[in-house]
């Protein structure tokens, strides 16, 4: 049965009293039928305390208004803040920049070694790899004085360069290798008419180049070239193969005809770069710098993108001659070409053919006009005599040809000339 018990409240000691309202949340805890009667309850409400004594308020003075005064005093603070502020600034970025945790130019951390290396295949690794292979050389002597480039391809110092750096009466012969050190060179052997030499110099444990296969290179393969242009050593330069078999003749005057089917390129070559590597994009050896073209009269012009490189197939052959034997042997064809009329159709024609030499022994005649040697097309006899040179004694080559009006081939077996 439910009460409505009368409100209560309690006072300071404990006593219970009517309050003036009713409260919803207060009941009469004696009477209270969900009571526990084993415990005692009693609800006790406390005044709120009295406020603390203070100190007496004061009253509080308008500020001065005169604007003189304010304008003056926020132009001291702001001139005093902003110097305080400059001061801190210049403080805290000096000491900051000096301990590494700003970028200040010409005082950052080197980079460490680690970072600075190069992926194997990047053209400075490359190149890194091949300048203590090259070298460069000068001549003294009663012909004068030269200077080109070389490079090692033995460990016990066999070089190889052009002929027409160390031709001649040279005198002494210095090569300078890519530590700045020096040695005298001898010549072992030299070809005037493929303008390769080879030199030696008492040393050991050099590194040697590593070789190309010059007959697989492409137009538009890169390549770099390396050497000491106007006598500035180990300068590198790159370009790419402009072509491929092109036809030189080359020579000073009163000297021998030199013939290449050179490896053309637009790398920058100038005098002093005469014998020393070009490479391809691995750093293999696939030619050998030799001669420029040049706008110039005189040949006293410099690099128009013009350059000629003897291939390393023929260089290397002629080389190994060298070193085995002291000279070298030149391909030959077999036959006397005209030079004075270059027939209609094109090609080269044959005014005499040796008996028992290459051209005979195919079965090509004097008066035969020969259109293509490999399938390259003949222009001239140049490109029959430098296309022939380019081979190793030996090899059967594919001759196209004309007997009057009527197209012949033939295989001829190149050989040498001695």
């Amino acid at each position: 049965m439910a009460c409505h018990p009368e409100p209560v409240t309690g006072d300071g000691d404990g006593r219970r009293g009517p309050l003036t309202q009713e409260s919803a949340w207060w009941s009469d805890a004696l009477s209270d039928p969900w009571r526990n009667p084993a415990t005692h309850a009693e609800v006790v409400v406390s005044p709120p305390p009295a406020p603390a004594p203070g100190p007496p308020l004061e009253p509080v003075e308008p500020p001065d208004r005169r604007p003189g005064r304010v304008v003056g005093l926020v132009l001291v603070t702001a001139l005093l803040t902003g110097l305080v502020a400059g001061v801190l600034g210049g403080v805290l970025g000096y000491t900051y920049a000096t301990r590494g945790g700003g970028t200040v130019l010409g005082s950052g951390p080197a980079e460490p070694a680690a970072m600075a290396q190069r992926p194997p295949e990047s053209l400075a690794a490359v190149v890194e790899r091949v300048l203590p292979s090259v070298v460069t050389i000068r001549t003294a002597g009663t012909a004068g004085r030269t200077l080109g480039s070389g490079f090692v391809v033995s460990t016990d110092g066999y070089l190889i360069t052009n002929d027409h750096v160390v031709g001649g009466d040279r005198g002494t012969i210095s090569v300078t290798f890519h530590d700045g050190t020096r040695s005298a060179a001898s010549v072992v052997g030299r070809d005037p008419e493929s303008d390769l030499a080879v030199l030696k110099v008492d040393r050991t444990g050099l590194t040697p180049v590593h070789f190309g296969d010059s007959t697989r290179i492409a137009v538009g393969d890169p390549v770099i070239a390396v050497g000491s242009p106007l006598a500035l050593s180990n300068t590198v330069t790159s370009g790419i193969v402009s072509a491929v078999d092109r036809a030189i003749e080359a020579g000073q005057p009163g000297g021998p005809a030199r013939y290449y089917a050179a490896i053309q390129t637009d790398a920058a070559v100038n005098q002093g770069n005469s014998g020393g590597p070009l490479l391809d994009a691995a750093g293999r050896v696939i030619g050998v710098n030799s001669i420029i073209k040049s706008v110039a009269a005189g040949g006293g012009g410099g690099n128009i993108g013009l350059a000629f490189a003897i291939p390393i197939q023929q260089a290397k052959r002629v080389a190994v001659e060298i070193i085995d034997t002291g000279r070298a042997s030149r391909t030959v064809f077999g036959a006397e070409l005209d030079r004075r009329h270059a027939p209609p159709q094109g090609g080269v024609r044959l005014l005499s053919v040796v008996e028992g030499g290459p051209a005979h022994r195919a079965g090509l005649r004097a008066g035969d006009v020969v259109l293509r040697l490999e399938g390259r097309r003949l222009e001239s006899a140049v490109d029959l005599i430098a296309l022939v040179r380019k081979h190793d004694p030996g090899t059967v080559v594919r001759v196209d040809y004309l007997r009057g009006a009527r197209p012949a081939t033939a295989r001829v077996r190149l050989a040498a000339d001695r």
